[in-house]
């Protein structure tokens, strides 16, 4: 049984390669359609969370076990476990945290080309933990013609050391004060969330129309990054339909409250990757891509990992 560790998943994973793995997992159908259970999500007590994340197809089973732990030095830490279909050995273990931030940012970057205005080049990250740099790294890749990167924090320092980052690996990245976070908002093109937040840090009213709103922090129903007008004048879509009305506190919370109907989720990715949903009608709609992580996606980076060492 092979290990990988989180340097070898990255390298494993480079961002064409994985996008394409991504749309063909979320595009297929039929025989050649992944099994995926809807997560287990348990209390440690406090903030601190532990998923099971199981999925399956003709060849392969993965299981991705993740502590989320807000307080901790690392929030996510993950590991994966590949077995055979056929026979049930193991086959390897992945760093998960490598897989998960590498498959979450290129899910993202992936639903932005459908999603986000074909002339957007001007990117806000708000959030500055482990996954925010592996987003902008993604959007970078997928979307050649960005010519910013701001990013905003819970503090100016973290912001700074962020942009610094980012910098050094040629992005033109900058930081954005803290009280600047509404007009940076309104600014950018693509508004991308990566934090673990219980309450809204963006709001609907800062968003101008043609942005593209990513929200990929929170998994919880308590939690959300956005308000409910955000979502009220969004054009909305998610990575699964049963993950994102189950987890996501951004329609979890607007749908009990009647702000929204079922209705106001247009459709899972694979639909608008697909073809059979139109997200972006014009210019001047405001898109929402909303997260909660699959493991559906874990499967499809996991093969991309074992058969690059094949």
């Amino acid at each position: 049984m092979r290990v990988y560790s989180a340097a070898a998943v990255h390298a494993a994973l480079p961002w064409p390669a994985l996008a394409e793995a991504l749309h063909s997992a979320f595009t297929a159908r039929d025989d050649a359609a992944a099994t995926v259970p809807q997560r287990h999500a348990h209390a440690l007590g406090g903030a601190d969370t532990l998923l099971l994340m199981p999925a399956w197809d003709r060849h392969l089973v993965v299981t991705k076990l993740v502590t989320v732990m807000p307080a901790a030095e690392h929030t996510v830490q993950a590991t994966l476990l590949a077995l055979d279909r056929s026979s049930g050995q193991p086959l390897a273990v992945l760093d998960g945290e490598a897989l998960t931030l590498r498959r979450t940012a290129a899910t993202s970057a992936l639903a932005a080309r459908l999603l986000a205005r074909p002339d957007a080049t001007q990117l806000l990250l708000v959030g500055t933990g482990r996954l925010a740099a592996w987003m902008a790294r993604a959007h970078a890749a997928l979307r050649p013609g960005l010519r910013e990167v701001a990013v905003w924090g819970r503090t100016e320092a973290s912001a700074q050391a962020m942009a610094h980052v980012l910098r050094s690996e040629g992005l033109p990245a900058t930081a954005v004060a803290m009280h600047a976070l509404p007009d940076a908002v309104r600014g950018a093109h693509i508004v991308c969330c990566a934090t673990t937040a219980l309450k809204p840090v963006v709001l609907g009213s800062w968003l101008a129309p043609g942005t593209h709103l990513d929200l990929v922090g929170s998994f919880r129903p308590e939690m959300r990054e956005a308000d409910v007008v955000a979502v009220q004048r969004a054009r909305v879509v998610v990575d699964t339909l049963a993950g994102a009305l189950a987890e996501a506190g951004e329609l979890v919370q607007a749908l009990a409250e009647g702000a929204i109907r079922p209705s106001h989720v247009l459709a899972a990715l694979g639909d608008v990757l697909n073809g059979s949903v139109l997200a972006r009608r014009d210019a001047a709609d405001i898109t929402l891509f909303k997260s909660v992580g699959s493991a559906l996606a874990d499967l499809a980076a996991a093969r991309c990992v074992l058969q690059s060492q094949s």
